[in-house]
């Protein structure tokens, strides 16, 4: 085969430091779109943004010349300092460490895509760390794996 293709969704999942609840009304498009804008520098198509006061979901294309782990941190990264940088809240904006992330096959791109859109109304029936809990125990992975 003489040409490279792929097409690789990707589903992260990230907290804020020590989850606590920054990501408010107020300033949730603010950094929805700066979440956006890292993706898009780092050269991946971005489907949707989504989460609760103390995590978010990404569903994006790869970019298949960069590792995940580099995007991730990139988008963090920038995201975290470009909100400290604008003042928009007084406590100072941190992601957790680490991160989760999946692949998601183009059979259940919109399952996945409306999981995330209704994330909301998800978390007022269940919590950040029991999802996380669930996802972890559904990929075959442990806590100390992660």
């Amino acid at each position: 085969m003489s040409h490279s293709y792929n097409r690789l969704w990707i589903h992260a999942i990230w907290s804020t430091k020590d989850r606590h609840s920054l990501i408010t009304p107020a300033i949730e498009n603010i950094l929805y779109d700066q979440l956006k804008n890292q993706f898009i520098e780092s050269g991946c198509s971005i489907s949707i943004i989504n989460g609760a006061a103390d995590h978010v979901h990404c569903l994006f294309l790869l970019n298949h010349k960069k590792a995940l782990a580099d995007i991730i941190k990139q988008v963090k990264g920038a995201s975290s300092h470009w909100i400290n940088q604008q003042d928009i809240i007084t406590e100072k904006f941190a992601w957790q460490t680490g991160y989760a992330a999946y692949s998601v096959s183009e059979s259940v791109f919109d399952k996945v895509y409306q999981y995330i859109l209704n994330q909301k109304k998800h978390h007022t029936k269940k919590t950040f760390v029991k999802e996380y809990e669930e996802f972890i125990a559904v990929h075959g992975l442990s806590n100390e794996t992660t």
